[in-house]
Protein backbone atom coordinates (compact mmCIF):
# COMPACT_ATOMS: atom_id res chain seq x y z
CA UNK A 1 0.00 0.00 0.00
CA UNK A 2 2.69 2.09 0.92
CA UNK A 3 4.68 1.67 -2.41
CA UNK A 4 1.62 2.41 -4.23
CA UNK A 5 0.73 5.53 -2.51
CA UNK A 6 4.19 6.66 -3.30
CA UNK A 7 4.23 5.71 -7.27
CA UNK A 8 0.68 5.72 -7.82
CA UNK A 9 -2.47 7.03 -6.57
CA UNK A 10 -4.34 6.25 -3.46
CA UNK A 11 -7.21 4.63 -5.67
CA UNK A 12 -4.21 2.02 -6.95
CA UNK A 13 -3.06 1.87 -3.71
CA UNK A 14 -6.74 0.52 -2.61
CA UNK A 15 -7.20 -1.90 -5.89
CA UNK A 16 -4.05 -3.11 -5.54
CA UNK A 17 -4.60 -3.73 -1.39
CA UNK A 18 -7.74 -5.56 -1.86
CA UNK A 19 -7.07 -7.61 -4.64
CA UNK A 20 -4.14 -9.42 -2.22
CA UNK A 21 -6.46 -9.78 0.69
CA UNK A 22 -8.90 -11.55 -2.26
CA UNK A 23 -5.98 -13.44 -3.60
CA UNK A 24 -4.50 -14.50 0.03
CA UNK A 25 -7.43 -15.98 1.21
CA UNK A 26 -6.25 -19.32 2.13
CA UNK A 27 -9.50 -21.29 1.08
CA UNK A 28 -7.60 -23.90 -0.82
CA UNK A 29 -4.51 -24.26 2.27
CA UNK A 30 -7.49 -24.48 4.79
CA UNK A 31 -9.57 -27.20 2.66
CA UNK A 32 -5.72 -29.17 1.22
CA UNK A 33 -5.64 -31.68 4.55
CA UNK A 34 -9.14 -31.82 6.08
CA UNK A 35 -10.95 -32.56 2.70
CA UNK A 36 -8.34 -35.60 1.85
CA UNK A 37 -9.36 -37.02 5.65
CA UNK A 38 -12.93 -36.26 5.23
CA UNK A 39 -12.82 -38.03 2.29
CA UNK A 40 -10.92 -40.77 3.00
CA UNK A 41 -12.48 -41.55 6.02
CA UNK A 42 -15.68 -42.35 4.15
CA UNK A 43 -14.17 -44.03 1.53
CA UNK A 44 -12.91 -46.59 4.07
CA UNK A 45 -15.95 -46.91 5.77
CA UNK A 46 -17.80 -47.36 2.11
CA UNK A 47 -14.86 -50.63 1.68
CA UNK A 48 -16.07 -51.62 5.19
CA UNK A 49 -12.84 -50.17 7.43
CA UNK A 50 -13.83 -48.10 10.28
CA UNK A 51 -11.13 -45.70 11.06
CA UNK A 52 -11.18 -44.78 14.68
CA UNK A 53 -7.86 -42.97 14.86
CA UNK A 54 -6.85 -40.53 11.33
CA UNK A 55 -3.40 -40.72 12.63
CA UNK A 56 -3.56 -44.98 12.27
CA UNK A 57 -4.59 -44.87 8.43
CA UNK A 58 -1.71 -42.08 7.96
CA UNK A 59 1.21 -44.10 9.40
CA UNK A 60 -0.21 -47.23 7.48
CA UNK A 61 1.54 -46.32 4.66
CA UNK A 62 4.95 -46.27 5.60
CA UNK A 63 4.80 -49.93 7.85
CA UNK A 64 7.87 -52.13 7.71
CA UNK A 65 5.90 -55.42 8.87
CA UNK A 66 2.26 -56.47 9.33
CA UNK A 67 2.21 -58.90 12.00
CA UNK A 68 -0.71 -61.06 12.24
CA UNK A 69 -2.44 -63.31 14.84
CA UNK A 70 -2.59 -66.65 13.42
CA UNK A 71 -6.00 -67.82 15.12
CA UNK A 72 -9.53 -66.34 13.41
CA UNK A 73 -6.88 -63.78 11.10
CA UNK A 74 -4.99 -66.25 8.99
CA UNK A 75 -6.95 -68.93 9.83
CA UNK A 76 -10.59 -69.30 9.95
CA UNK A 77 -10.89 -70.27 13.63
CA UNK A 78 -12.61 -73.17 13.37
CA UNK A 79 -10.35 -75.84 15.15
CA UNK A 80 -11.75 -79.57 14.31
CA UNK A 81 -10.31 -82.78 15.92
CA UNK A 82 -8.79 -84.69 13.34
CA UNK A 83 -7.49 -87.66 14.66
CA UNK A 84 -7.26 -88.41 18.63
CA UNK A 85 -5.15 -91.40 20.26
CA UNK A 86 -4.96 -92.81 23.90
CA UNK A 87 -1.85 -94.58 25.55
CA UNK A 88 -1.65 -98.25 25.94
CA UNK A 89 -4.12 -100.01 28.14
CA UNK A 90 -6.24 -96.58 28.76
CA UNK A 91 -10.03 -96.86 28.05
CA UNK A 92 -10.82 -94.33 25.00
CA UNK A 93 -14.62 -93.99 26.66
CA UNK A 94 -13.23 -92.90 30.33
CA UNK A 95 -10.56 -90.69 28.45
CA UNK A 96 -12.93 -88.97 25.48
CA UNK A 97 -15.97 -88.98 27.95
CA UNK A 98 -13.37 -86.97 30.88
CA UNK A 99 -11.94 -85.28 28.52
CA UNK A 100 -15.49 -83.80 27.05
CA UNK A 101 -16.44 -82.88 29.89
CA UNK A 102 -13.81 -80.94 31.47
CA UNK A 103 -13.22 -79.01 28.58
CA UNK A 104 -17.16 -78.22 28.33
CA UNK A 105 -17.47 -75.19 30.68
CA UNK A 106 -14.51 -73.43 27.80
CA UNK A 107 -15.29 -70.69 25.35
CA UNK A 108 -11.97 -71.25 23.76
CA UNK A 109 -12.49 -73.03 19.89
CA UNK A 110 -10.20 -75.82 20.39
CA UNK A 111 -11.63 -76.37 23.83
CA UNK A 112 -15.25 -76.65 21.99
CA UNK A 113 -13.33 -78.55 19.39
CA UNK A 114 -12.12 -80.97 21.20
CA UNK A 115 -15.75 -81.09 23.58
CA UNK A 116 -17.43 -81.62 20.29
CA UNK A 117 -15.14 -84.69 19.06
CA UNK A 118 -14.85 -86.63 22.21
CA UNK A 119 -18.31 -86.44 23.28
CA UNK A 120 -19.75 -87.95 19.79
CA UNK A 121 -17.05 -90.93 20.22
CA UNK A 122 -17.97 -90.92 23.94
CA UNK A 123 -21.74 -91.92 22.65
CA UNK A 124 -23.84 -93.44 25.25
CA UNK A 125 -22.21 -92.51 28.13
CA UNK A 126 -23.44 -89.22 30.20
CA UNK A 127 -21.33 -86.61 30.55
CA UNK A 128 -20.57 -86.23 34.10
CA UNK A 129 -20.37 -82.96 36.13
CA UNK A 130 -17.61 -80.88 36.27
CA UNK A 131 -16.63 -78.99 39.88
CA UNK A 132 -13.84 -76.59 39.96
CA UNK A 133 -13.20 -75.43 36.58
CA UNK A 134 -10.06 -72.74 35.80
CA UNK A 135 -8.70 -72.08 32.40
CA UNK A 136 -5.12 -70.99 32.15
CA UNK A 137 -4.97 -68.41 28.83
CA UNK A 138 -1.99 -70.13 26.63
CA UNK A 139 -1.80 -73.19 28.92
CA UNK A 140 -4.72 -74.82 29.63
CA UNK A 141 -8.12 -75.84 31.14
CA UNK A 142 -8.49 -77.67 34.89
CA UNK A 143 -11.14 -79.30 35.99
CA UNK A 144 -12.49 -81.92 39.09
CA UNK A 145 -14.71 -84.65 36.93
CA UNK A 146 -16.51 -87.21 39.13
CA UNK A 147 -13.73 -86.24 41.70
CA UNK A 148 -10.85 -87.30 39.09
CA UNK A 149 -8.57 -84.00 38.27
CA UNK A 150 -8.50 -83.63 34.55
CA UNK A 151 -6.56 -81.22 32.64
CA UNK A 152 -6.40 -80.20 28.93
CA UNK A 153 -3.66 -78.16 27.57
CA UNK A 154 -0.58 -78.23 25.04
CA UNK A 155 3.13 -78.69 25.36
CA UNK A 156 3.49 -75.64 27.84
CA UNK A 157 1.10 -77.60 30.14
CA UNK A 158 3.05 -80.77 29.76
CA UNK A 159 5.99 -78.53 30.74
CA UNK A 160 4.56 -76.59 34.19
CA UNK A 161 3.58 -79.75 35.49
CA UNK A 162 7.07 -81.50 34.20
CA UNK A 163 5.33 -84.42 31.97
CA UNK A 164 7.11 -86.17 29.01
CA UNK A 165 5.09 -87.62 26.19
CA UNK A 166 5.05 -90.81 26.62
CA UNK A 167 6.26 -93.32 24.34
CA UNK A 168 3.20 -94.80 22.89
CA UNK A 169 2.21 -91.24 22.10
CA UNK A 170 5.55 -89.96 20.74
CA UNK A 171 5.47 -91.30 16.96
CA UNK A 172 1.92 -90.30 16.78
CA UNK A 173 2.47 -86.41 17.99
CA UNK A 174 5.40 -86.22 16.39
CA UNK A 175 4.17 -86.98 12.63
CA UNK A 176 0.95 -85.16 13.92
CA UNK A 177 3.30 -82.31 14.36
CA UNK A 178 5.21 -82.68 11.00
CA UNK A 179 2.13 -82.16 9.43
CA UNK A 180 1.09 -78.55 10.72
CA UNK A 181 -1.58 -80.05 13.36
CA UNK A 182 -1.58 -78.87 17.02
CA UNK A 183 -1.89 -81.05 19.62
CA UNK A 184 -3.63 -81.10 22.65
CA UNK A 185 -2.80 -83.77 25.62
CA UNK A 186 -6.04 -85.08 28.56
CA UNK A 187 -4.33 -84.94 31.77
CA UNK A 188 -6.08 -87.39 33.92
CA UNK A 189 -4.27 -87.64 37.53
CA UNK A 190 -1.50 -86.40 37.05
CA UNK A 191 -0.97 -88.84 33.61
CA UNK A 192 -0.74 -88.40 30.03
CA UNK A 193 -3.80 -90.59 29.00
CA UNK A 194 -4.52 -88.99 25.23
CA UNK A 195 -3.69 -87.07 22.12
CA UNK A 196 -5.81 -84.99 19.96
CA UNK A 197 -4.41 -83.61 16.78
CA UNK A 198 -6.61 -80.20 15.55
CA UNK A 199 -6.16 -78.35 12.29
CA UNK A 200 -7.37 -74.84 12.01
CA UNK A 201 -8.41 -74.18 8.11
CA UNK A 202 -5.77 -71.89 6.84
CA UNK A 203 -8.03 -68.76 4.75
CA UNK A 204 -7.49 -68.79 0.63
CA UNK A 205 -7.79 -64.86 1.31
CA UNK A 206 -4.45 -65.20 3.68
CA UNK A 207 -2.19 -66.40 0.54
CA UNK A 208 -3.37 -63.61 -2.13
CA UNK A 209 -2.98 -61.12 1.26
CA UNK A 210 0.59 -62.19 1.69
CA UNK A 211 1.92 -62.50 -1.69
CA UNK A 212 0.53 -59.01 -2.11
CA UNK A 213 2.61 -57.51 0.79
CA UNK A 214 5.58 -58.85 -0.19
CA UNK A 215 4.99 -57.43 -3.76
CA UNK A 216 4.59 -54.22 -1.93
CA UNK A 217 8.21 -54.62 0.05
CA UNK A 218 6.14 -55.34 3.06
CA UNK A 219 7.59 -58.18 5.59
CA UNK A 220 4.78 -60.25 7.03
CA UNK A 221 5.00 -62.13 10.76
CA UNK A 222 2.78 -64.08 12.76
CA UNK A 223 2.05 -64.57 16.60
CA UNK A 224 0.74 -67.41 17.64
CA UNK A 225 0.66 -69.63 21.25
CA UNK A 226 1.20 -72.86 18.89
CA UNK A 227 3.87 -74.78 19.32
CA UNK A 228 7.07 -74.12 17.29
CA UNK A 229 6.63 -77.37 14.67
CA UNK A 230 2.89 -76.45 14.23
CA UNK A 231 3.44 -72.17 13.31
CA UNK A 232 7.05 -73.51 11.35
CA UNK A 233 4.53 -75.60 9.32
CA UNK A 234 1.87 -72.63 9.05
CA UNK A 235 4.65 -70.11 8.19
CA UNK A 236 6.55 -72.48 5.72
CA UNK A 237 2.77 -72.83 3.96
CA UNK A 238 2.30 -69.17 3.77
CA UNK A 239 5.16 -68.01 3.21
CA UNK A 240 5.66 -66.13 6.34
CA UNK A 241 8.83 -64.24 7.27
CA UNK A 242 9.09 -64.05 10.91
CA UNK A 243 7.13 -66.25 12.77
CA UNK A 244 7.04 -65.49 16.62
CA UNK A 245 5.49 -69.34 17.91
CA UNK A 246 4.55 -70.69 21.67
CA UNK A 247 3.83 -66.86 23.06
CA UNK A 248 1.55 -66.36 26.29
CA UNK A 249 -1.47 -64.22 25.71
CA UNK A 250 0.15 -61.57 27.94
CA UNK A 251 3.67 -61.56 26.30
CA UNK A 252 2.15 -60.60 22.42
CA UNK A 253 2.94 -57.02 22.98
CA UNK A 254 6.42 -57.89 24.41
CA UNK A 255 7.02 -59.09 20.88
CA UNK A 256 5.56 -56.55 18.49
CA UNK A 257 8.24 -54.19 20.80
CA UNK A 258 10.84 -56.30 19.68
CA UNK A 259 10.51 -56.03 16.14
CA UNK A 260 10.02 -52.26 17.05
CA UNK A 261 12.93 -52.31 18.94
CA UNK A 262 15.15 -53.51 15.83
CA UNK A 263 13.75 -50.12 13.67
CA UNK A 264 11.14 -51.48 12.06
CA UNK A 265 7.30 -49.94 11.89
CA UNK A 266 4.34 -52.67 13.15
CA UNK A 267 0.93 -53.00 12.00
CA UNK A 268 -0.77 -55.60 14.22
CA UNK A 269 -3.75 -57.69 12.98
CA UNK A 270 -5.81 -59.39 15.63
CA UNK A 271 -9.46 -60.43 16.96
CA UNK A 272 -8.93 -61.54 20.49
CA UNK A 273 -8.83 -60.11 23.99
CA UNK A 274 -5.23 -61.43 24.07
CA UNK A 275 -4.30 -59.14 21.17
CA UNK A 276 -5.21 -56.08 23.02
CA UNK A 277 -2.09 -54.94 24.54
CA UNK A 278 -0.26 -55.29 20.98
CA UNK A 279 -3.01 -53.63 19.10
CA UNK A 280 -2.39 -50.80 21.24
CA UNK A 281 1.76 -51.33 21.42
CA UNK A 282 1.87 -51.17 17.41
CA UNK A 283 1.99 -47.95 15.44
CA UNK A 284 -1.00 -49.52 13.71
CA UNK A 285 -3.71 -51.53 15.61
CA UNK A 286 -6.11 -53.25 13.07
CA UNK A 287 -8.98 -55.27 14.42
CA UNK A 288 -10.89 -58.06 13.32
CA UNK A 289 -14.77 -56.82 13.14
CA UNK A 290 -15.69 -60.31 13.73
CA UNK A 291 -13.39 -60.00 17.11
CA UNK A 292 -13.86 -59.28 20.88
CA UNK A 293 -15.40 -55.79 21.78
CA UNK A 294 -12.13 -55.45 23.87
CA UNK A 295 -9.77 -55.70 20.33
CA UNK A 296 -11.84 -53.45 18.48
CA UNK A 297 -11.65 -50.49 21.29
CA UNK A 298 -7.98 -51.29 21.19
CA UNK A 299 -7.32 -50.73 17.92
CA UNK A 300 -7.24 -47.85 15.57
CA UNK A 301 -8.70 -49.33 12.77
CA UNK A 302 -10.90 -51.47 12.88
CA UNK A 303 -12.25 -54.31 9.17
CA UNK A 304 -15.83 -55.11 9.34
CA UNK A 305 -14.75 -58.47 7.65
CA UNK A 306 -12.16 -61.20 8.70
CA UNK A 307 -10.76 -61.15 5.18
CA UNK A 308 -7.20 -60.27 5.47
CA UNK A 309 -6.86 -58.72 2.00
CA UNK A 310 -8.46 -55.62 3.75
CA UNK A 311 -5.16 -54.91 5.23
CA UNK A 312 -4.08 -54.08 1.54
CA UNK A 313 -6.93 -51.57 1.00
CA UNK A 314 -5.72 -49.79 3.77
CA UNK A 315 -2.01 -49.55 2.39
CA UNK A 316 -3.47 -48.25 -0.50
CA UNK A 317 -5.56 -45.70 0.94
CA UNK A 318 -3.36 -44.22 3.42
CA UNK A 319 -0.71 -43.79 0.77
CA UNK A 320 -3.53 -42.24 -1.88
CA UNK A 321 -4.31 -39.84 0.64
CA UNK A 322 -1.16 -38.88 1.47
CA UNK A 323 -0.33 -38.10 -2.01
CA UNK A 324 -3.61 -35.94 -2.62
CA UNK A 325 -2.49 -34.24 0.77
CA UNK A 326 1.10 -33.25 -1.10
CA UNK A 327 -0.59 -32.37 -4.25
CA UNK A 328 -3.49 -30.20 -2.59
CA UNK A 329 -0.35 -28.67 -0.31
CA UNK A 330 2.11 -27.69 -3.36
CA UNK A 331 -1.32 -26.69 -5.62
CA UNK A 332 -2.52 -24.08 -2.88
CA UNK A 333 0.97 -22.82 -2.10
CA UNK A 334 2.07 -22.61 -5.16
CA UNK A 335 -1.14 -20.83 -6.06
CA UNK A 336 -0.36 -18.35 -3.19
CA UNK A 337 3.38 -17.63 -3.86
CA UNK A 338 2.57 -16.80 -7.56
CA UNK A 339 -0.59 -14.66 -7.34
CA UNK A 340 0.04 -12.53 -4.45
CA UNK A 341 2.86 -11.06 -5.90
CA UNK A 342 0.85 -10.60 -9.62
CA UNK A 343 -1.63 -9.14 -7.04
CA UNK A 344 0.44 -6.88 -5.48
CA UNK A 345 1.42 -5.16 -8.69
CA UNK A 346 5.05 -6.52 -9.43
CA UNK A 347 4.24 -6.73 -13.16
CA UNK A 348 2.53 -3.14 -13.12
CA UNK A 349 5.25 -2.06 -15.33
CA UNK A 350 4.88 -3.43 -18.37
CA UNK A 351 0.86 -3.32 -17.68
CA UNK A 352 -0.24 -6.53 -15.99
CA UNK A 353 -2.66 -5.97 -12.90
CA UNK A 354 -4.99 -8.09 -11.52
CA UNK A 355 -8.52 -6.88 -10.74
CA UNK A 356 -10.24 -7.42 -7.51
CA UNK A 357 -12.52 -9.27 -9.44
CA UNK A 358 -9.86 -11.36 -11.79
CA UNK A 359 -8.46 -11.97 -8.26
CA UNK A 360 -11.97 -13.79 -6.63
CA UNK A 361 -12.04 -15.44 -9.85
CA UNK A 362 -8.65 -17.19 -9.02
CA UNK A 363 -9.00 -17.82 -5.75
CA UNK A 364 -12.77 -19.62 -6.02
CA UNK A 365 -10.80 -21.59 -8.61
CA UNK A 366 -8.24 -22.90 -6.65
CA UNK A 367 -10.21 -23.87 -4.16
CA UNK A 368 -12.53 -25.69 -6.80
CA UNK A 369 -9.08 -27.63 -7.88
CA UNK A 370 -8.17 -28.27 -4.41
CA UNK A 371 -11.87 -29.83 -3.68
CA UNK A 372 -11.61 -31.76 -7.49
CA UNK A 373 -8.17 -33.42 -7.00
CA UNK A 374 -9.32 -34.52 -3.80
CA UNK A 375 -12.42 -36.31 -4.84
CA UNK A 376 -10.23 -38.32 -7.60
CA UNK A 377 -10.12 -40.19 -4.37
CA UNK A 378 -13.38 -41.61 -4.76
CA UNK A 379 -11.78 -43.29 -7.68
CA UNK A 380 -10.21 -45.78 -6.41
CA UNK A 381 -10.91 -49.42 -5.86
CA UNK A 382 -11.02 -50.62 -2.66
CA UNK A 383 -12.28 -54.14 -2.53
CA UNK A 384 -9.82 -56.53 -1.94
CA UNK A 385 -11.85 -59.02 -4.37
CA UNK A 386 -9.75 -58.52 -7.76
CA UNK A 387 -6.91 -60.13 -5.36
CA UNK A 388 -7.55 -63.69 -6.32
CA UNK A 389 -6.84 -66.02 -3.83
CA UNK A 390 -3.76 -68.60 -4.64
CA UNK A 391 -3.62 -72.17 -4.42
CA UNK A 392 -0.20 -71.35 -2.58
CA UNK A 393 2.23 -73.87 -5.22
CA UNK A 394 3.88 -71.27 -6.97
CA UNK A 395 7.27 -69.99 -5.61
CA UNK A 396 7.64 -67.03 -3.78
CA UNK A 397 10.00 -64.19 -5.52
CA UNK A 398 11.91 -61.81 -3.96
CA UNK A 399 14.20 -60.97 -1.34
CA UNK A 400 12.16 -62.16 1.89
CA UNK A 401 14.55 -63.98 3.99
CA UNK A 402 13.32 -67.41 4.91
CA UNK A 403 10.79 -68.44 7.78
CA UNK A 404 12.12 -67.78 11.41
CA UNK A 405 10.50 -69.24 14.74
CA UNK A 406 10.96 -67.60 17.80
CA UNK A 407 9.83 -68.90 20.74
Amino acid sequence: VIVWLIVGSPADAITRAVTVLIIACPHALGLAIPLVISIATERAARAGVLVKDRLALERMRSVDVVMFDKTGTLTEGRHAVTAATIVPGADPQRVFRLAAAAESPSEHPVARAIGAWAQEHAAGSAMPSVDAFRSEPGVGVTATVDGVEVRGGGPRLLDSLGLSIPEGLQAKVSEWESLGSSVLFAVIDGRIEGAFALQDVIRPESRAAIDELHRRGIRVGMITGDAQQVAHAVGQDLGIDEVFAEVLPQDKDTKVTQLQDRGLSVAMVGDGVNDAPALTRAEVGIAIGAGTDVAMESAGVVLASDDPRAVLSMIELSQASYRKMIQNLIWASGYNILAVPLAAGVLASIGFVLSPAVGAILMSASTIVVALNAQLLRRIDLEPAHLAPTDGKEEHSGSISPVTVTD
